[in-house]
């Protein structure tokens, strides 16, 4: 507003200065109301003019906003950044910003992450209590793997907690060392479901090759009685993760399963067609997969 009043009063003094002027030569009475009524539509169509301006251009109004809006901490805009990721509003992104890494390392390691899982899989719980079930098994509940049922934080935290661009062949050499763990919410969910009578589906978008030692390190984390596990095979190389997941949940369906619910940790588990009645996203502000 300050800019904005120096582009306008300046030229209204001047404009009063020639009216000043003009009375000082003695001009009629009518001459002069008539040339104040002439500036005036100037004054007019001038501050017009000058607020477009202001409005238009993104330097001005930029500088304007900056003035009247103390700036924000790092951190406050990294809690920004994060809602803004999980929500899927910040689009496709690639690594966690420099600045944010240690926000996104205090959230993981400080307790908010595990409390906002555990209210996830609560919410997923209650939802999941209030379906009433067939008897024929048709019934189902699909589940990513990786930062959905297994942890792979030991591995991130060696990578920059997600600031370190995705090394396909990096993170492979982890997966086959079977050591990840589960998250307690998720196994409480898992099992709950279980006991609720739910056929679980696994869909990951780890490599058929991998069945094994995912199979092994699931049940060494907790899991146990999945209906199937679902991996990429051949055909399924180079197609984005909703795709993928898209198709082999349609699959599933036309086999007769109703997909009540659905828990990822990525949109792309969820998205798609063949989607489930209610999904359920589970924090992960480490990567994006689209």
């Amino acid at each position: 507003l300050y800019s904005l009043a120096n582009l306008i009063l300046i030229p209204i003094s001047t404009q009063k200065d020639k009216i000043i002027i003009l009375k000082n030569k003695s001009l009629s009475s009518s001459s002069t109301q008539t040339m104040c009524s002439r500036n005036s539509s100037s004054i007019t169509s001038f501050f017009i003019v000058s607020l477009l301006a202001v409005l238009v251009n993104p330097t001005i109004s930029s500088r304007a906003f900056t003035k009247e809006h103390p700036r924000v901490s790092v951190a406050s805009n990294c809690e920004s950044w994060r809602l803004a990721s999980e929500t899927n509003n910040a689009g496709s992104w690639n690594v966690v910003p420099s600045r944010c890494v240690n926000s996104v390392k205090n959230y993981i390691n400080g307790g908010q992450f595990e409390n906002d899982y555990n209210i996830v899989a609560r919410y997923a719980i209650a939802y999941a209590k209030r379906i009433n079930l067939g008897r024929d098994g048709k019934d189902a509940w699909v589940f990513d793997i990786d930062e959905t049922l297994l942890s792979n934080l030991d591995y991130y935290k060696v990578h920059g907690y997600g600031s370190e661009p995705y090394d396909n062949a990096k993170f492979n050499e982890w997966a086959v060392q079977g050591k990840a763990s589960s998250f307690d919410g998720s196994l409480r969910l898992y099992k709950a479901l279980k006991k609720l009578g739910f056929t679980i589906i696994l869909l990951t978008g780890r490599d058929e090759n991998q069945r094994s030692i995912t199979e092994k390190n699931l049940r060494n984390a907790g899991y146990f009685g999945w209906n199937r596990l679902i991996l990429r095979g051949k055909n399924d190389q180079g197609k984005t993760a909703i795709q993928y997941k898209s198709e082999q949940r349609s699959k599933v369906v036309k086999e007769g399963y109703k997909i009540h619910g659905n828990t990822g940790d990525q949109w792309s588990d969820l998205q798609g067609f063949a989607v489930a009645t209610r999904s359920f996203k589970v924090p992960n502000p480490m990567y994006y997969i689209a």
